[in-house]
């Protein structure tokens, strides 16, 4: 009976840590397999985060999240030590046109994630 009560607490806690944030052009990604950085004193980054295995980035811009695919882990490593977030992101995941170098658009969404 001990067992049963603690795996069902522990069940319920590893429950409660589960993050789904609405991702905009995707809709719900789940945040379990990802490393999150939250973001304070940049313009518009505000948070970023990435699951290293399957090279997909999520990263919140004001109150929106966004999605990036096939972005490699210096990518997204030089984006959370730059000085300036929102520059690096516009300069060099963002891109200039209507597709960047790692827009889902063009690149595969991981199947994990596919909706």
């Amino acid at each position: 009976m001990r067992f049963i009560v603690l795996s069902a607490l522990a069940l319920l806690c590893h429950t409660a840590n589960a993050e789904t944030v609405q991702v905009k052009y995707q809709g719900p990604v789940s945040l379990d397999a990802f490393t999150c950085t939250d973001v304070h004193g940049d313009s518009n980054v505000n948070r970023i985060c990435y699951d290293q295995k399957e090279r997909y980035m999520v990263i919140k811009l004001n109150k929106t999240y966004y999605h990036y695919c096939e972005i490699d882990g210096a990518t997204v490593a030089a984006l959370q030590a730059a000085r300036s977030k929102n520059q690096f992101f516009q300069t060099n995941i963002r891109g200039s046109g209507s597709n960047g170098p790692f827009d889902c658009r063009t690149h595969p969404i991981p199947r994990k994630y596919r909706n």
